[in-house]
Protein backbone atom coordinates (compact mmCIF):
# COMPACT_ATOMS: atom_id res chain seq x y z
CA UNK A 1 0.00 0.00 0.00
CA UNK A 2 1.25 3.54 -0.78
CA UNK A 3 0.33 5.24 2.24
CA UNK A 4 0.43 8.10 3.39
CA UNK A 5 3.25 10.13 6.04
CA UNK A 6 2.05 10.65 9.41
CA UNK A 7 3.85 12.60 12.10
CA UNK A 8 4.18 10.18 14.65
CA UNK A 9 6.22 12.37 16.59
CA UNK A 10 3.42 15.36 16.94
CA UNK A 11 1.24 12.57 17.63
CA UNK A 12 2.74 11.61 20.47
CA UNK A 13 3.66 14.38 22.09
CA UNK A 14 0.42 14.51 23.34
CA UNK A 15 -1.02 11.32 22.94
CA UNK A 16 -2.93 10.74 26.00
CA UNK A 17 -2.47 7.10 27.63
CA UNK A 18 -5.22 5.34 29.74
CA UNK A 19 -5.17 2.50 32.05
CA UNK A 20 -6.27 -0.97 30.47
CA UNK A 21 -6.08 -2.78 33.86
CA UNK A 22 -2.61 -3.48 35.55
CA UNK A 23 -0.73 -5.20 32.84
CA UNK A 24 -2.38 -2.93 29.73
CA UNK A 25 -2.80 0.73 28.70
CA UNK A 26 -5.23 2.44 25.90
CA UNK A 27 -3.29 4.94 23.79
CA UNK A 28 -5.85 7.65 22.15
CA UNK A 29 -4.99 8.76 18.83
CA UNK A 30 -6.48 11.81 16.76
CA UNK A 31 -7.66 9.40 13.96
CA UNK A 32 -7.20 5.93 11.99
CA UNK A 33 -4.22 7.10 10.23
CA UNK A 34 -2.26 7.52 13.69
CA UNK A 35 -3.47 4.49 15.34
CA UNK A 36 -1.75 2.41 11.68
CA UNK A 37 1.02 4.33 12.02
CA UNK A 38 1.07 3.80 15.55
CA UNK A 39 0.80 -0.64 15.43
CA UNK A 40 3.03 -0.42 12.62
CA UNK A 41 6.02 1.16 14.30
CA UNK A 42 4.96 -1.00 17.56
CA UNK A 43 5.53 -4.19 14.83
CA UNK A 44 8.85 -2.90 13.12
CA UNK A 45 10.40 -2.71 16.44
CA UNK A 46 9.97 -5.68 18.92
CA UNK A 47 10.09 -4.68 22.59
CA UNK A 48 10.67 -7.69 24.68
CA UNK A 49 7.48 -7.73 27.65
CA UNK A 50 5.41 -6.30 25.37
CA UNK A 51 2.26 -9.15 24.62
CA UNK A 52 -0.38 -8.24 22.32
CA UNK A 53 -0.76 -4.68 20.65
CA UNK A 54 -4.64 -3.89 19.41
CA UNK A 55 -5.31 -1.18 16.34
CA UNK A 56 -9.01 0.50 17.04
CA UNK A 57 -10.07 3.44 14.61
CA UNK A 58 -8.88 6.16 17.26
CA UNK A 59 -7.04 4.22 19.92
CA UNK A 60 -4.40 1.39 19.93
CA UNK A 61 -4.57 -1.46 23.21
CA UNK A 62 -0.75 -2.30 24.52
CA UNK A 63 -0.95 -5.47 26.32
CA UNK A 64 2.38 -6.51 28.39
CA UNK A 65 3.94 -8.18 30.94
CA UNK A 66 4.81 -5.92 33.57
CA UNK A 67 7.26 -8.25 35.62
CA UNK A 68 9.91 -7.59 31.89
CA UNK A 69 8.64 -4.54 30.79
CA UNK A 70 7.88 -2.13 33.86
CA UNK A 71 5.16 0.58 32.69
CA UNK A 72 8.23 3.51 33.00
CA UNK A 73 10.08 1.42 30.03
CA UNK A 74 6.88 1.20 28.39
CA UNK A 75 6.95 4.44 28.43
CA UNK A 76 10.13 5.10 27.31
CA UNK A 77 9.73 2.38 24.54
CA UNK A 78 6.63 5.02 23.29
CA UNK A 79 8.69 7.96 23.27
CA UNK A 80 11.11 6.95 21.25
CA UNK A 81 9.28 5.70 18.08
CA UNK A 82 10.51 6.88 15.04
CA UNK A 83 9.03 10.57 14.46
CA UNK A 84 7.25 9.55 10.88
CA UNK A 85 5.88 6.87 9.34
CA UNK A 86 3.74 5.57 6.85
CA UNK A 87 -0.40 5.48 8.03
CA UNK A 88 -0.28 2.02 6.92
CA UNK A 89 2.89 -0.26 5.72
CA UNK A 90 1.67 -3.78 5.06
CA UNK A 91 -1.92 -2.20 2.34
CA UNK A 92 -2.04 -5.44 -0.10
CA UNK A 93 -5.58 -4.89 -1.54
CA UNK A 94 -8.22 -7.64 -1.58
CA UNK A 95 -10.75 -7.33 -3.84
CA UNK A 96 -14.62 -9.16 -2.51
CA UNK A 97 -17.15 -9.60 -4.91
CA UNK A 98 -20.21 -8.97 -3.75
CA UNK A 99 -24.15 -9.50 -5.27
CA UNK A 100 -25.39 -6.43 -3.86
CA UNK A 101 -29.36 -7.99 -2.94
CA UNK A 102 -28.93 -7.34 0.73
CA UNK A 103 -32.45 -6.88 3.10
CA UNK A 104 -31.63 -3.43 4.18
CA UNK A 105 -30.25 -1.29 0.41
CA UNK A 106 -33.85 0.67 0.59
CA UNK A 107 -33.83 2.02 4.42
CA UNK A 108 -29.68 2.70 3.33
CA UNK A 109 -30.86 4.49 0.72
CA UNK A 110 -33.70 6.22 2.69
CA UNK A 111 -31.55 7.21 5.13
CA UNK A 112 -28.51 8.69 2.69
CA UNK A 113 -31.30 10.39 0.55
CA UNK A 114 -29.86 8.47 -2.02
CA UNK A 115 -31.23 5.80 -4.63
CA UNK A 116 -30.58 2.50 -4.46
CA UNK A 117 -28.20 2.53 -7.79
CA UNK A 118 -25.92 5.09 -5.75
CA UNK A 119 -26.17 3.13 -2.65
CA UNK A 120 -23.96 0.43 -4.72
CA UNK A 121 -22.20 2.19 -6.66
CA UNK A 122 -20.62 4.38 -4.06
CA UNK A 123 -19.80 1.27 -1.98
CA UNK A 124 -17.95 -0.17 -4.42
CA UNK A 125 -16.65 2.62 -5.60
CA UNK A 126 -14.70 3.16 -2.52
CA UNK A 127 -11.55 1.41 -1.31
CA UNK A 128 -11.40 0.69 2.16
CA UNK A 129 -8.97 0.21 4.97
CA UNK A 130 -8.86 -2.47 7.61
CA UNK A 131 -8.81 -0.76 10.75
CA UNK A 132 -8.73 -3.40 13.25
CA UNK A 133 -10.30 -6.72 13.80
CA UNK A 134 -13.06 -8.35 16.32
CA UNK A 135 -16.51 -9.48 17.19
CA UNK A 136 -15.71 -13.07 15.29
CA UNK A 137 -12.29 -14.33 13.72
CA UNK A 138 -11.85 -12.91 10.40
CA UNK A 139 -14.59 -9.91 11.55
CA UNK A 140 -12.70 -6.92 10.06
CA UNK A 141 -13.49 -3.63 10.74
CA UNK A 142 -13.66 -1.60 7.17
CA UNK A 143 -12.84 2.02 6.70
CA UNK A 144 -12.77 5.30 4.42
CA UNK A 145 -16.02 4.68 2.39
CA UNK A 146 -17.78 7.32 0.82
CA UNK A 147 -19.41 9.55 3.68
CA UNK A 148 -22.69 9.93 2.43
CA UNK A 149 -23.08 5.99 3.42
CA UNK A 150 -22.53 6.66 6.99
CA UNK A 151 -25.96 5.43 8.36
CA UNK A 152 -27.15 4.10 12.33
CA UNK A 153 -27.13 0.66 13.06
CA UNK A 154 -30.68 -1.43 12.97
CA UNK A 155 -33.29 -0.23 15.87
CA UNK A 156 -33.73 -4.02 16.11
CA UNK A 157 -30.94 -6.33 15.54
CA UNK A 158 -31.27 -9.45 13.27
CA UNK A 159 -31.08 -12.82 15.89
CA UNK A 160 -29.17 -14.31 12.97
CA UNK A 161 -27.06 -13.18 9.31
CA UNK A 162 -25.92 -15.33 7.51
CA UNK A 163 -22.15 -15.61 6.86
CA UNK A 164 -21.14 -13.82 4.38
CA UNK A 165 -23.45 -10.78 4.84
CA UNK A 166 -21.51 -7.73 3.93
CA UNK A 167 -23.00 -4.82 6.07
CA UNK A 168 -22.44 -1.39 7.17
CA UNK A 169 -23.23 0.40 10.67
CA UNK A 170 -22.19 4.12 10.78
CA UNK A 171 -18.36 4.66 9.42
CA UNK A 172 -17.61 1.18 9.39
CA UNK A 173 -18.38 -1.71 6.44
CA UNK A 174 -17.85 -4.89 7.46
CA UNK A 175 -18.30 -8.69 6.48
CA UNK A 176 -19.55 -11.87 8.32
CA UNK A 177 -17.59 -14.34 8.47
CA UNK A 178 -19.99 -16.81 10.21
CA UNK A 179 -23.62 -16.94 10.54
CA UNK A 180 -24.20 -14.49 13.98
CA UNK A 181 -27.08 -12.24 15.54
CA UNK A 182 -26.29 -8.85 14.07
CA UNK A 183 -27.17 -5.23 13.92
CA UNK A 184 -25.62 -3.62 11.03
CA UNK A 185 -27.25 -2.65 7.82
CA UNK A 186 -27.23 -5.01 5.14
CA UNK A 187 -26.09 -4.55 1.81
CA UNK A 188 -25.35 -7.97 -0.12
CA UNK A 189 -23.38 -11.10 0.15
CA UNK A 190 -20.37 -13.06 -0.61
CA UNK A 191 -19.02 -16.19 -1.15
CA UNK A 192 -15.71 -15.26 -0.36
CA UNK A 193 -14.01 -17.21 2.54
CA UNK A 194 -13.14 -14.55 5.51
CA UNK A 195 -11.52 -17.17 7.62
CA UNK A 196 -10.25 -20.48 7.22
CA UNK A 197 -7.97 -22.45 9.53
CA UNK A 198 -6.91 -24.68 6.60
CA UNK A 199 -4.44 -21.31 5.73
CA UNK A 200 -1.39 -20.43 7.29
CA UNK A 201 -2.77 -17.04 8.60
CA UNK A 202 -6.83 -18.05 8.96
CA UNK A 203 -7.95 -14.41 8.81
CA UNK A 204 -8.19 -13.48 4.81
CA UNK A 205 -8.17 -9.30 6.10
CA UNK A 206 -5.56 -7.89 8.54
CA UNK A 207 -5.05 -3.94 9.82
CA UNK A 208 -3.85 -1.67 7.38
CA UNK A 209 -4.94 -4.09 3.93
CA UNK A 210 -7.28 -2.57 1.71
CA UNK A 211 -10.25 -3.52 0.27
CA UNK A 212 -12.08 -2.77 -2.68
CA UNK A 213 -15.61 -4.67 -3.27
CA UNK A 214 -17.03 -5.78 -6.65
CA UNK A 215 -20.08 -4.97 -7.70
CA UNK A 216 -21.35 -8.71 -9.77
CA UNK A 217 -24.95 -8.09 -9.26
CA UNK A 218 -27.69 -8.88 -12.29
CA UNK A 219 -30.03 -6.23 -10.42
CA UNK A 220 -34.04 -6.90 -10.64
CA UNK A 221 -35.43 -3.53 -12.16
CA UNK A 222 -36.81 -2.74 -8.61
CA UNK A 223 -35.69 -3.50 -4.70
CA UNK A 224 -38.31 -4.49 -2.40
CA UNK A 225 -38.78 -1.45 0.61
CA UNK A 226 -36.93 -2.85 3.86
CA UNK A 227 -38.45 -5.44 5.32
CA UNK A 228 -39.66 -4.78 8.98
CA UNK A 229 -36.86 -4.77 11.96
CA UNK A 230 -36.89 -8.46 13.33
CA UNK A 231 -36.87 -9.21 16.91
CA UNK A 232 -33.80 -10.68 19.16
CA UNK A 233 -30.75 -9.92 21.11
CA UNK A 234 -28.28 -7.80 20.48
CA UNK A 235 -24.81 -8.77 18.83
CA UNK A 236 -21.51 -7.80 21.16
CA UNK A 237 -20.42 -5.47 18.45
CA UNK A 238 -23.03 -4.88 15.56
CA UNK A 239 -25.28 -3.27 18.30
CA UNK A 240 -22.76 -2.58 21.02
CA UNK A 241 -24.03 -5.08 23.36
CA UNK A 242 -21.50 -6.07 26.15
CA UNK A 243 -22.02 -9.45 26.19
CA UNK A 244 -22.93 -11.44 22.77
CA UNK A 245 -26.44 -13.37 22.94
CA UNK A 246 -24.26 -17.30 22.72
CA UNK A 247 -25.37 -19.08 25.27
CA UNK A 248 -22.47 -21.57 26.17
CA UNK A 249 -24.61 -23.55 28.74
CA UNK A 250 -27.37 -23.94 26.86
CA UNK A 251 -28.45 -27.38 25.47
CA UNK A 252 -27.11 -26.96 22.04
CA UNK A 253 -23.64 -27.97 21.42
CA UNK A 254 -21.06 -25.15 20.57
CA UNK A 255 -19.76 -26.04 16.89
CA UNK A 256 -15.95 -26.96 17.18
CA UNK A 257 -13.68 -26.08 14.23
CA UNK A 258 -12.22 -27.69 13.04
CA UNK A 259 -14.19 -30.95 12.60
CA UNK A 260 -12.99 -33.84 14.42
CA UNK A 261 -11.05 -36.29 12.37
CA UNK A 262 -11.15 -40.23 12.28
CA UNK A 263 -8.42 -41.70 14.53
CA UNK A 264 -7.67 -44.88 15.74
CA UNK A 265 -9.65 -45.86 18.95
CA UNK A 266 -7.38 -44.86 21.85
CA UNK A 267 -6.60 -47.61 24.88
CA UNK A 268 -7.30 -45.63 27.46
CA UNK A 269 -10.06 -42.68 27.75
CA UNK A 270 -12.78 -41.75 29.63
CA UNK A 271 -16.54 -42.55 27.83
CA UNK A 272 -18.96 -39.85 28.72
CA UNK A 273 -22.34 -41.21 30.04
CA UNK A 274 -23.53 -37.24 31.38
CA UNK A 275 -20.94 -34.32 30.40
CA UNK A 276 -22.74 -32.08 33.35
CA UNK A 277 -24.18 -28.47 32.42
CA UNK A 278 -21.28 -27.68 30.84
CA UNK A 279 -17.88 -29.41 30.71
CA UNK A 280 -15.22 -28.51 27.88
CA UNK A 281 -11.56 -29.49 27.75
CA UNK A 282 -9.09 -25.99 28.31
CA UNK A 283 -5.72 -24.94 28.69
CA UNK A 284 -3.74 -21.40 29.12
CA UNK A 285 -5.14 -20.40 25.93
CA UNK A 286 -3.92 -18.43 22.60
CA UNK A 287 -2.51 -15.41 23.80
CA UNK A 288 -1.16 -12.80 21.08
CA UNK A 289 -3.88 -13.50 18.54
CA UNK A 290 -5.90 -10.74 18.91
CA UNK A 291 -4.89 -9.44 14.88
CA UNK A 292 -7.36 -12.47 14.38
CA UNK A 293 -10.22 -11.50 15.97
CA UNK A 294 -9.15 -14.07 18.55
CA UNK A 295 -9.03 -14.02 22.15
CA UNK A 296 -6.63 -15.97 24.50
CA UNK A 297 -9.57 -18.00 25.66
CA UNK A 298 -8.23 -20.83 27.94
CA UNK A 299 -9.69 -21.88 31.62
CA UNK A 300 -11.21 -19.50 33.34
CA UNK A 301 -9.01 -20.33 36.86
CA UNK A 302 -5.91 -20.39 35.49
CA UNK A 303 -4.56 -21.85 39.05
CA UNK A 304 -6.75 -24.60 39.41
CA UNK A 305 -5.81 -25.63 36.31
CA UNK A 306 -2.22 -25.64 36.48
CA UNK A 307 -2.99 -27.61 40.35
CA UNK A 308 -4.65 -30.28 38.56
CA UNK A 309 -1.93 -30.85 36.02
CA UNK A 310 0.98 -30.84 38.96
CA UNK A 311 -1.71 -33.77 41.19
CA UNK A 312 -1.01 -36.10 38.32
CA UNK A 313 2.42 -34.76 37.12
CA UNK A 314 1.20 -33.24 34.18
CA UNK A 315 3.05 -30.20 32.56
CA UNK A 316 1.00 -27.42 34.09
CA UNK A 317 -0.21 -25.71 31.09
CA UNK A 318 -1.66 -29.33 29.71
CA UNK A 319 -5.14 -29.49 28.71
CA UNK A 320 -7.89 -30.10 31.54
CA UNK A 321 -11.29 -31.07 31.29
CA UNK A 322 -13.45 -27.84 33.00
CA UNK A 323 -16.92 -28.88 34.44
CA UNK A 324 -19.05 -26.08 35.17
CA UNK A 325 -20.97 -26.97 38.30
CA UNK A 326 -19.71 -30.61 37.89
CA UNK A 327 -22.54 -33.20 37.15
CA UNK A 328 -20.09 -35.49 35.13
CA UNK A 329 -20.62 -39.15 34.85
CA UNK A 330 -18.25 -41.23 32.89
CA UNK A 331 -16.88 -44.69 32.60
CA UNK A 332 -13.07 -45.57 32.32
CA UNK A 333 -11.74 -47.89 29.98
CA UNK A 334 -8.05 -48.67 31.00
CA UNK A 335 -6.78 -47.86 33.71
CA UNK A 336 -6.37 -44.29 34.85
CA UNK A 337 -4.92 -41.59 37.28
CA UNK A 338 -6.97 -38.45 37.68
CA UNK A 339 -6.81 -35.42 39.94
CA UNK A 340 -9.77 -32.81 40.41
CA UNK A 341 -8.85 -28.88 41.62
CA UNK A 342 -11.04 -26.15 41.75
CA UNK A 343 -14.56 -25.42 43.32
CA UNK A 344 -14.57 -28.28 45.73
CA UNK A 345 -16.71 -31.21 44.00
CA UNK A 346 -18.05 -34.74 45.73
CA UNK A 347 -16.34 -37.40 43.74
CA UNK A 348 -18.13 -40.90 43.93
CA UNK A 349 -16.04 -43.85 42.03
CA UNK A 350 -18.56 -46.86 41.49
CA UNK A 351 -17.16 -50.33 41.08
CA UNK A 352 -17.27 -53.67 41.14
CA UNK A 353 -16.06 -53.92 45.18
CA UNK A 354 -18.66 -51.27 45.66
CA UNK A 355 -18.62 -47.46 46.23
CA UNK A 356 -15.89 -45.68 47.47
CA UNK A 357 -14.98 -41.74 47.50
CA UNK A 358 -11.96 -39.34 46.30
CA UNK A 359 -11.34 -36.23 47.41
CA UNK A 360 -10.62 -33.23 45.44
CA UNK A 361 -6.86 -31.76 46.09
CA UNK A 362 -5.49 -35.28 45.48
CA UNK A 363 -4.87 -38.13 42.73
CA UNK A 364 -6.92 -40.57 42.68
CA UNK A 365 -6.88 -44.10 40.45
CA UNK A 366 -9.83 -44.82 38.14
CA UNK A 367 -9.91 -48.84 36.92
CA UNK A 368 -11.17 -49.98 33.51
CA UNK A 369 -14.58 -50.48 34.09
CA UNK A 370 -15.40 -47.98 37.07
CA UNK A 371 -17.84 -45.00 36.85
CA UNK A 372 -16.48 -41.80 37.85
CA UNK A 373 -19.56 -39.55 39.18
CA UNK A 374 -19.08 -35.78 39.84
CA UNK A 375 -21.82 -33.89 41.68
CA UNK A 376 -21.81 -30.35 41.82
CA UNK A 377 -19.71 -27.76 44.09
CA UNK A 378 -21.27 -26.37 47.31
CA UNK A 379 -18.81 -23.17 46.47
CA UNK A 380 -17.34 -22.14 43.26
CA UNK A 381 -18.30 -22.95 39.87
CA UNK A 382 -15.34 -24.43 37.94
CA UNK A 383 -13.59 -27.45 38.47
CA UNK A 384 -10.22 -28.72 36.29
CA UNK A 385 -9.96 -32.79 36.04
CA UNK A 386 -6.95 -33.90 34.75
CA UNK A 387 -5.27 -37.14 33.75
CA UNK A 388 -1.77 -38.86 33.92
CA UNK A 389 -0.74 -38.45 30.53
CA UNK A 390 -3.26 -35.92 29.35
CA UNK A 391 -6.22 -35.68 27.44
CA UNK A 392 -5.98 -35.87 23.43
CA UNK A 393 -6.73 -32.56 21.92
CA UNK A 394 -7.00 -30.93 18.36
CA UNK A 395 -4.76 -28.25 18.63
CA UNK A 396 -6.12 -25.04 17.23
CA UNK A 397 -3.57 -21.97 16.69
CA UNK A 398 -1.46 -23.83 19.34
CA UNK A 399 -3.81 -24.44 21.69
CA UNK A 400 -6.56 -26.95 22.43
CA UNK A 401 -8.84 -24.85 24.03
CA UNK A 402 -12.24 -24.21 23.21
CA UNK A 403 -14.00 -21.33 22.68
CA UNK A 404 -17.81 -20.84 22.41
CA UNK A 405 -17.56 -17.01 21.20
CA UNK A 406 -15.21 -17.86 18.25
CA UNK A 407 -16.18 -21.19 17.94
CA UNK A 408 -12.79 -22.61 17.54
CA UNK A 409 -10.90 -25.48 19.32
CA UNK A 410 -12.70 -28.60 21.06
CA UNK A 411 -16.85 -28.31 21.55
CA UNK A 412 -18.11 -28.79 24.74
CA UNK A 413 -18.78 -32.33 26.24
CA UNK A 414 -21.76 -34.24 25.04
CA UNK A 415 -22.82 -37.93 26.30
CA UNK A 416 -21.24 -40.42 24.25
CA UNK A 417 -18.34 -38.67 23.71
CA UNK A 418 -14.54 -39.91 24.59
CA UNK A 419 -12.06 -38.42 26.01
CA UNK A 420 -8.28 -40.70 24.83
CA UNK A 421 -5.75 -40.25 27.24
CA UNK A 422 -2.27 -39.44 25.38
CA UNK A 423 1.15 -41.13 26.59
CA UNK A 424 2.65 -37.57 27.73
CA UNK A 425 5.77 -38.16 29.84
CA UNK A 426 4.71 -37.46 33.51
CA UNK A 427 6.50 -36.79 36.55
CA UNK A 428 5.11 -38.66 39.48
CA UNK A 429 1.69 -37.52 41.31
CA UNK A 430 2.06 -34.85 44.03
CA UNK A 431 0.47 -34.04 46.75
CA UNK A 432 -1.70 -30.98 46.89
CA UNK A 433 0.28 -27.68 47.54
CA UNK A 434 -0.11 -25.61 50.92
CA UNK A 435 -2.33 -23.02 49.17
CA UNK A 436 -3.94 -25.13 46.62
CA UNK A 437 -7.56 -25.78 47.84
CA UNK A 438 -7.73 -22.03 48.69
CA UNK A 439 -11.59 -20.67 49.45
CA UNK A 440 -13.74 -20.10 46.48
CA UNK A 441 -17.21 -18.15 46.91
CA UNK A 442 -19.98 -19.57 48.30
CA UNK A 443 -23.93 -18.54 47.04
CA UNK A 444 -23.97 -16.58 50.00
CA UNK A 445 -21.19 -14.96 50.70
CA UNK A 446 -19.56 -11.62 49.20
CA UNK A 447 -16.53 -11.61 46.92
CA UNK A 448 -14.10 -8.38 47.27
CA UNK A 449 -12.45 -7.85 44.18
CA UNK A 450 -9.99 -4.73 42.98
CA UNK A 451 -9.82 -2.42 40.29
CA UNK A 452 -7.84 0.08 38.60
CA UNK A 453 -10.14 2.54 36.75
CA UNK A 454 -10.74 3.14 33.54
CA UNK A 455 -10.05 3.90 30.45
CA UNK A 456 -13.86 5.05 30.22
CA UNK A 457 -14.42 6.33 33.53
CA UNK A 458 -14.40 9.97 32.84
CA UNK A 459 -17.27 8.76 31.02
CA UNK A 460 -19.19 8.14 33.97
CA UNK A 461 -20.45 10.80 36.46
CA UNK A 462 -19.33 10.87 40.04
CA UNK A 463 -22.02 9.39 41.32
CA UNK A 464 -21.58 6.03 39.13
CA UNK A 465 -18.04 5.76 40.91
CA UNK A 466 -19.18 6.20 43.67
CA UNK A 467 -21.92 3.40 43.37
CA UNK A 468 -19.14 0.93 41.43
CA UNK A 469 -17.69 0.41 45.21
CA UNK A 470 -20.63 1.65 47.32
CA UNK A 471 -23.11 -1.26 46.52
CA UNK A 472 -22.99 -5.25 45.84
CA UNK A 473 -23.50 -6.84 41.94
CA UNK A 474 -25.15 -10.26 41.66
CA UNK A 475 -24.07 -12.70 39.39
CA UNK A 476 -27.20 -13.31 37.42
CA UNK A 477 -28.22 -16.66 35.55
CA UNK A 478 -27.28 -14.81 31.86
CA UNK A 479 -23.41 -15.51 32.60
CA UNK A 480 -20.91 -17.87 30.83
CA UNK A 481 -17.22 -18.48 29.80
CA UNK A 482 -17.75 -15.07 27.89
CA UNK A 483 -18.57 -12.28 30.71
CA UNK A 484 -20.33 -12.46 34.06
CA UNK A 485 -23.69 -10.32 33.30
CA UNK A 486 -23.88 -8.32 36.90
CA UNK A 487 -27.23 -6.61 37.97
CA UNK A 488 -26.78 -4.10 41.19
CA UNK A 489 -29.61 -2.05 42.55
CA UNK A 490 -28.39 1.62 41.26
CA UNK A 491 -27.40 1.42 37.35
CA UNK A 492 -24.00 3.13 36.53
CA UNK A 493 -25.10 6.53 34.92
CA UNK A 494 -22.82 8.04 32.35
CA UNK A 495 -22.07 11.56 31.57
CA UNK A 496 -20.77 10.91 28.31
CA UNK A 497 -24.22 9.46 26.19
CA UNK A 498 -22.23 9.51 22.78
CA UNK A 499 -21.24 6.46 21.31
CA UNK A 500 -18.02 5.24 21.36
CA UNK A 501 -15.72 3.94 18.59
CA UNK A 502 -14.61 0.05 18.94
CA UNK A 503 -11.88 -0.22 20.79
CA UNK A 504 -9.87 -3.25 22.23
CA UNK A 505 -11.43 -4.86 25.27
CA UNK A 506 -9.82 -7.37 27.55
CA UNK A 507 -10.29 -9.59 29.97
CA UNK A 508 -11.29 -8.44 33.54
CA UNK A 509 -13.12 -5.17 31.74
CA UNK A 510 -15.97 -4.09 33.25
CA UNK A 511 -18.07 -2.91 30.11
CA UNK A 512 -21.13 -0.74 30.98
CA UNK A 513 -23.88 -1.21 28.29
CA UNK A 514 -26.91 1.60 27.87
CA UNK A 515 -28.34 -0.43 31.10
CA UNK A 516 -25.80 0.85 33.78
CA UNK A 517 -25.59 -2.83 34.79
CA UNK A 518 -21.76 -3.78 33.66
CA UNK A 519 -20.68 -6.77 32.60
CA UNK A 520 -17.37 -8.22 33.75
CA UNK A 521 -15.38 -9.86 30.11
CA UNK A 522 -13.85 -13.77 31.07
CA UNK A 523 -11.56 -15.78 29.30
CA UNK A 524 -13.64 -15.87 25.61
CA UNK A 525 -14.70 -12.32 25.59
CA UNK A 526 -14.96 -10.34 22.22
CA UNK A 527 -11.51 -8.59 21.14
CA UNK A 528 -13.49 -5.65 20.66
CA UNK A 529 -16.17 -3.52 21.85
CA UNK A 530 -18.40 -0.42 21.47
CA UNK A 531 -19.53 0.00 25.09
CA UNK A 532 -17.11 2.04 27.57
CA UNK A 533 -14.90 0.13 30.10
CA UNK A 534 -15.51 2.05 33.32
CA UNK A 535 -12.45 -0.03 35.24
CA UNK A 536 -10.63 -3.20 35.32
CA UNK A 537 -10.24 -6.68 37.37
CA UNK A 538 -6.69 -6.72 38.76
CA UNK A 539 -5.48 -9.50 36.82
CA UNK A 540 -4.87 -12.11 39.45
CA UNK A 541 -8.12 -12.08 40.56
CA UNK A 542 -9.64 -12.82 37.81
CA UNK A 543 -9.26 -16.72 38.88
CA UNK A 544 -11.45 -15.66 41.86
CA UNK A 545 -14.06 -13.88 39.83
CA UNK A 546 -14.42 -16.94 37.71
CA UNK A 547 -15.26 -18.74 40.84
CA UNK A 548 -17.99 -16.93 41.67
CA UNK A 549 -21.55 -18.90 41.05
CA UNK A 550 -24.73 -17.68 40.02
CA UNK A 551 -26.83 -16.00 42.48
CA UNK A 552 -23.31 -14.62 44.66
CA UNK A 553 -22.25 -11.46 44.75
CA UNK A 554 -19.29 -9.18 44.33
CA UNK A 555 -18.06 -5.63 45.29
CA UNK A 556 -14.91 -3.87 43.94
CA UNK A 557 -12.82 -1.80 45.41
CA UNK A 558 -10.53 1.18 43.48
CA UNK A 559 -6.74 0.37 43.95
CA UNK A 560 -4.12 2.61 41.97
CA UNK A 561 -3.23 1.79 38.31
CA UNK A 562 0.17 2.02 36.77
CA UNK A 563 1.84 5.20 37.09
CA UNK A 564 1.16 6.61 33.44
CA UNK A 565 1.68 10.60 34.73
CA UNK A 566 -0.38 13.85 34.57
CA UNK A 567 -3.65 13.76 32.14
CA UNK A 568 -4.43 10.23 32.26
CA UNK A 569 -7.92 10.47 32.63
CA UNK A 570 -7.92 14.08 32.48
CA UNK A 571 -7.39 14.31 36.19
CA UNK A 572 -9.37 12.38 37.88
CA UNK A 573 -7.73 10.23 40.86
CA UNK A 574 -8.24 6.75 42.02
CA UNK A 575 -7.88 8.07 45.45
CA UNK A 576 -11.17 9.49 45.51
CA UNK A 577 -12.49 6.31 45.15
CA UNK A 578 -10.36 4.30 47.25
CA UNK A 579 -10.41 6.13 50.53
CA UNK A 580 -14.11 4.26 50.57
CA UNK A 581 -12.77 1.01 50.14
CA UNK A 582 -12.45 -1.44 53.29
CA UNK A 583 -9.06 -2.87 54.47
CA UNK A 584 -9.76 -5.91 53.87
CA UNK A 585 -9.52 -8.37 50.39
CA UNK A 586 -11.00 -11.18 49.67
CA UNK A 587 -13.93 -12.75 50.40
CA UNK A 588 -16.38 -11.15 53.21
CA UNK A 589 -18.45 -13.52 54.88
Amino acid sequence: MTGHEVDLGAALAHLRVLPLGTDGVLIETDGLDESLALFGALLAQPVAGILDVVPAARSVAVRFLPTLLPIASLMSVLRSLPTSRDAATEGRLVEIPVVYDGEDLAEVARLSGLSVDEVVDRHAGATYTVAFTGFAPGFAYLTGGDPSLAVPRRATPRTSVPAGAVAMAGEFTGVYPRESPGGWQLLGRTDVALWDLAERVPALLQPGMRVRFVDVTQRPPAVEEAASPESGSPSPVESGSALPPAEPMSDAPAPAVPAPVDRPRPDRALVVTAPGPFSILEDLGRPGRSGLGVSRSGAMDHRALREANRLVGAATGSAALELAYGGLEATARGDLVLAVAGAPVPLTVHGAGGVRHAVPGAAFALDDGEVLVVGAPPRGVYSYLAVRGGWEAESVLDSASGDVLARIGPGRLAAGDELGVGRAWSESVAAAAHDAQRSVSAPDEVTLLDVVLGPRDDWFTAEALERLTGQRFTVTAQSNRIGLRLAGEHPLERAVEHELPSEATVSGALQVPPDGQPVLFMADHPVTGGYPVVACVVGDQLDRAAQVPVGASVRFRVVPGPDLGAGRRGGRRDARVDERAADERGVEQ
